[in-house]
């Protein structure tokens, strides 16, 4: 009988090559890694035409119906992340192929990293040490965020951890989600408000909801114009869920205090996007969970998921 052959498609930059959790594979199939990214559909076609598993370790590597189609023989693919958008679900679906991801696997890292871009933002780190390193003394308020109202968008694992490390610093906090529940702010220790009210209170929004077609550009115009003139927003959800244009142009005018974003629309963004030169910005390349506890967590949940498929119990099944 062949041996399975499991690959992992473009591993760029490096996250499962070298793993010892892929080690775990080899009692069921061949793993093959490519750890450069392919450079075109044909490419990427190729390393998977064979594949009976795609491990898919970064979410740079989408999965569309153009490629879904040329891969007749492939039955799952395994995410190294919580986010299902850089596969086409109704594809998947329609072929068979089984997608599992790991939701809530890494919040506490993730959740942290939003909570180092807050204080980051707040503190203005980036815009001092541009100053600094152009010779100049800048002497501008900072934000204490003690006492301050943060409004978090999305009470999953990820806000609800964000929630967690507020109100251990004493912040109050308020969030939105679209299925609230008293019981709920009742354990995460919040108040659920409207979407238009958490924008017109909060001193620091921060964006968690997975992107869907009901989230897509979720904040958008209206809504910056809700916030506050000295209010700070965090995206590290995913780009699209913040309509950048939107944001660049409420930066540029005021209208909010601030931004830190870790994901973008465009991915890595093209040198010249406006948002670069915006002034009040933290910028992170979508690492949100890229410290050494992180990596292995999503490279375990990968194999994880494999050998539970292989096994006949999956888990965490998206389709």
């Amino acid at each position: 009988m062949d041996r399975l052959k499991i690959v992992v498609p473009g591993d760029s930059p490096p996250q499962i090559q070298g793993s010892p959790h892929l080690v775990r594979l080899e009692p069921y199939g061949d793993v093959v890694v490519f750890t450069d990214r392919p450079e075109s559909v044909e490419e990427k076609i190729n390393r998977a035409a064979d594949a009976d598993i795609l491990i898919n370790s970064r979410g740079i590597v989408k999965w569309y119906a153009d490629v879904l189609k040329h891969l007749p023989k492939l039955k799952m693919i395994s995410l190294c992340s919580i986010g299902t958008d850089m596969i086409d679900l109704d594809e998947a679906k329609k072929r068979g192929i089984v997608v599992c991801n790991q939701p809530g696997r890494t919040a506490p890292v993730v959740a942290e990293h939003s909570f180092g871009l807050m204080f980051a933002l707040a503190k203005r780190a980036a815009f001092m040490t541009a100053g600094m390193k152009a010779g100049i003394w800048h002497r501008m308020d900072n934000v204490y965020l003690q006492g301050k109202t943060l409004g978090i968008v999305g009470t999953g694992h990820i806000g609800s951890e964000m929630a967690r490390l507020a109100n251990a610093i004493g912040m109050n906090v308020i969030a939105w989600t679209y299925n609230p529940s008293d019981e709920r702010a009742k354990q995460l220790g919040i108040k659920y408000v409207t979407l238009e009210d958490l924008l017109r209170m909060s001193d620091v929004v921060s964006l968690h909801v997975k992107l869907t077609e009901e989230s897509y550009h979720l904040i958008g115009e209206n809504e910056l114009a809700m916030m506050k003139p000295n209010a700070l927003i965090i995206n590290v959800a995913r780009g699209q869920v913040l309509d950048t244009d939107a944001l660049v142009r409420a930066l540029n005018e005021g209208q909010i205090a601030g931004a830190a974003v870790d994901v973008y629309d465009q991915e890595p963004p093209p040198k010249d996007h406006p948002l670069l030169a915006c002034e009040q910005v933290v910028f992170t390349p979508h690492c949100a969970d890229m410290t050494p506890e992180g990596v292995d967590l999503l490279n375990e949940g990968a194999v994880d998921n494999i050998i539970a498929y292989l096994d006949g119990n999956p888990q965490n099944v998206v389709v």
